[in-house]
């Protein structure tokens, strides 16, 4: 893919970048000049420098397009009932959908941990990487809709709450409901 200047891209470990060019390299150790891609991640400022040969084998890709949002919700909102329920396995499973760099693996990983957060507290590695596979999810979101950051997330939290957080709030006032019925009935004792 023949990407220009001040392009989005998408870089697997990274989110979205801009592209601020392309040179032609030497490295120390000598060797020949390699075309290398100049990416600036949006998130925190860094630069990489990506070989241009490379890009397909390393995961750069465009951002997802404004059409795809909707299976991305799909993805989002669904259950998965495959997720395995031992911690290494899961883990394991999580990172490999994020090394993979294909958005919906990574809303798959964000469902799940913020499912499973829901759930059940997350462990410090599994509340790290879901914090960021959320980042880089919703740095591929905001240029998709063409809106900031904080519009991004507020997308991702509501394509969440369709589905696997949703359960979560009606739990949540079941859970309320003997609490005030109680209450109610303590009222009518006085």
């Amino acid at each position: 893919m023949n990407f220009k200047k001040d392009d989005i891209v998408i870089y697997p470990q990274h989110g979205a970048c801009k592209v601020k060019g392309v040179k032609k390299l030497e490295f120390p150790g000598g060797g020949k000049k390699e075309e290398y891609l100049i990416l600036e991640t949006v998130i925190n400022e860094m630069t990489l420098r990506v070989p241009t040969a490379k890009l397909d084998e390393v995961g750069v890709r465009p951002p997802v397009n404004p059409d795809e949002l909707e299976d991305l919700v799909a993805v989002l909102s669904k259950a998965d009932p495959r997720v395995p329920s031992n911690w290494s396995r899961r883990f394991k499973n999580h990172q490999e959908k994020l090394k993979s760099g294909d958005v919906y693996q990574v809303a798959e990983v964000v469902r799940n941990l913020a499912a499973r957060n829901r759930d059940a507290s997350l462990s410090a590695a599994e509340r790290t990487m879901y914090e960021r596979a959320r980042v880089n999810l919703i740095s591929e979101i905001a240029p998709a809709l063409k809106v900031s950051t904080e519009e991004a997330e507020k997308f991702l939290n509501a394509a969440l709450e369709k589905g696997v957080l949703k359960p979560a709030k009606a739990a949540k006032k079941k859970a309320e409901a003997p609490k005030k019925a109680k209450a109610d009935d303590d009222e009518d004792d006085e």
